[in-house]
């Protein structure tokens, strides 16, 4: 009688598939939260964009950015599910505002920009210093 060889994985096999999973993973999950991070900040970004359109129609009609307010239902991004920014209007004068998009929640872990910022004259600015990463 012949002896069959038992077929398989040995331990040692099976600890370094482990290993190699455990450092794909360490690397790919932080890759992903930034990309989701910066998904979210353009989402705000284009709010800030949008609820600037519109207090230009404000000015356009009444000559005076005095009285806008952010239309109801646009103080946070996005406007639908989790909000990840409360955005504010701050210093309306006759002849400007500035738009605050402040992180909330999970997006406050967004280190690379923080708070966006918008006014009137289209001048974009960010909490951190590199405004050119995250506009």
């Amino acid at each position: 009688m012949s002896r069959t060889e038992a077929r398989g994985f040995t331990l040692i096999e099976l600890m370094i598939a482990v290993a190699i999973a455990g450092i794909l993973v360490a690397v790919a999950v932080p890759a992903y939260q930034d990309s989701v991070r910066k998904a979210r900040r353009g989402q705000a970004k284009a709010d800030l964009m949008e609820i600037s359109q519109q207090a230009e129609r404000f000015r356009t009609v009444n000559g005076t950015y005095v009285g806008f307010d952010i239309p109801t239902g646009m103080g946070v991004s996005p406007r639908q599910g989790t909000a990840y920014y409360t955005i504010a209007i701050e210093n309306r004068t006759v002849n400007g505002y500035t738009l605050t998009a402040t992180p909330q929640g999970s997006q406050v872990q967004d280190s690379l920009c923080g708070a966006l910022g918008l006014n009137a004259a289209g001048t974009k600015s960010a909490a951190s210093s590199d405004i050119s990463r995250c506009w």
